[in-house]
């Protein structure tokens, strides 16, 4: 089992940066993907940013490209979201997750969720 804690989340104005946090724990070692999605009122969970551990190749959903940064620290262990020039479209719940075999932006990779972390944007 692997379990996962985010935090960082909080309210901004637009323009403004945030940086999530997920911390796992557990049976890491066989954590192949790594990834944040997110989920806003009366819309799916999308898929926002994910990293392949060991070979560091990274997602990012269209949207998000060119302002959100995907990282791990130094013991591949913390998972970090960089957010910047945030915009009012991405307030959701930001949730991290983990997969063992296969790595991308398609929630049903993921076998472990964290509880979520908000990001509230106000214009």
């Amino acid at each position: 089992q692997v379990q996962l804690v985010e935090s960082g989340g909080g309210s901004v104005q637009a323009g403004g940066s945030l940086r999530l946090s997920c911390a796992p724990s557990g049976y890491i070692g066989g954590v192949y993907g790594i990834g944040w999605f997110r989920q806003a009122p009366g819309k799916e969970r999308e898929g926002v940013a994910a990293i392949c551990r060991g070979v560091s190749s990274t997602y990012y959903t269209g949207s998000v490209k060119g302002r959100f940064t995907i990282s791990q620290d130094n013991t591949k262990t913390t998972l970090y979201l960089q957010m910047n020039s945030l915009k009012p479209e991405d307030t959701a719940m930001y949730y991290c997750a983990a997969s063992r075999g296969r790595c991308g932006l398609d929630q049903i990779l993921y076998t472990y969720w964290g509880q979520g972390t908000q990001v509230t944007v106000s214009s």
